[in-house]
């Protein structure tokens, strides 16, 4: 599958200056680049949906959508196999068009934005051909001075903890490392919204609650817009801010989760609310 495929880079404009490591004119003097493209944290970008429909054909599997979701706000979709809830997911990182309704990204005064929309997906998908490192940085898109990309890429690996393996090769990791990776490749252009298919499903419980733990740590850090789908109402309930439940194309509860981050497994008041979940989910209240 083409990389530009399922990564859904936005276009990035450079000087044409390509960065060297080291370079020198021959009185000794060290070249260095007249300008240097940084990738600056984004500001994140909220969500007004109004109206969003998808059909496949006679199959109409968003039913009018109407949905605010603020800047920087964590949110978690859950719902039965079939709901809509990875429909909804493609249609907000532009993998897919709707087929009625309005879709905009906006800012904290509610103008639009364009929000360098990223997305992780269940398998890691990452070329097996590339180090580590290198497929962190085709994240950054095409055109990208390779020094740059590689510092990048390293800072992100550091932030995923990863950084001892940049040079490694994806055969030689652990699944819950190449997620990290597939994660770290999502965040590197600093996306204001990040869309998450449900990363965590193939990973085991242990794997799985420890990487919890990092993405409530790295969306706090750098304020992106989180939007997840999961089949899993604890998870759910332990990452969002806010728990909305899908059924047949609708939303059918919206639900928000106050407790403030860390949160712990075990916690009651969690339970009482993954308990309100679970019966939206499965059509008892």
């Amino acid at each position: 599958m083409p990389v530009s495929s399922y990564l859904h880079p936005t276009a990035m404009v450079w000087d044409a200056f390509e960065l060297q490591e080291r370079a020198y004119f021959p009185d000794g003097t060290e070249v260095r680049p007249i300008a240097e493209p940084p990738v600056l944290p984004k500001a994140p970008a909220g969500l007004r949906l109004r109206g969003v429909e998808k059909a496949f054909g006679d199959n109409r599997v968003l039913r009018g959508i109407d949905l605010d979701v603020p800047a920087g706000q964590f949110v978690a979709i859950v719902g039965k196999s079939g709901c809509g809830k990875s429909t909804l997911l493609r249609l907000l990182v532009g993998l897919d068009e709707p087929t009625g309704g309005e879709i905009d990204f906006i800012d904290d005064g509610g103008d639009r934005v364009a929000p360098d929309a990223r997305i992780v997906f269940q398998e890691p998908r990452l070329l097996p051909w590339f180090s580590v490192a290198d497929n962190v940085a085709v994240g950054l898109g095409d055109g990208v001075p390779k020094a740059f990309a590689r510092r990048e890429a390293e800072l992100v690996l550091e932030e995923v903890q990863l950084s001892e393996k940049a040079k490694e090769w994806p055969a030689k990791l652990s699944g819950g490392q190449r997620q990290r990776v597939a994660l770290a490749r999502a965040l590197v252009s600093r996306p204001g919204l990040l869309a998450l298919d449900e990363p965590l499903g193939a990973l085991d419980a242990l794997t799985r609650i420890s990487m919890q733990q990092l993405l409530t740590r790295v969306w706090r850090e750098l304020g992106f817009t989180a939007v997840l789908v999961t089949h899993d109402v604890t998870e759910a309930v332990h990452l969002a801010d806010r728990v909305i439940v899908l059924d047949e194309g609708q939303v059918t509860l919206d639900l928000a989760v106050p407790q403030p981050h860390p949160r712990h497994h075990g916690d009651p008041e969690l339970a009482l609310l993954e308990g309100r979940l679970l019966a939206a989910v499965l059509g008892e209240s």
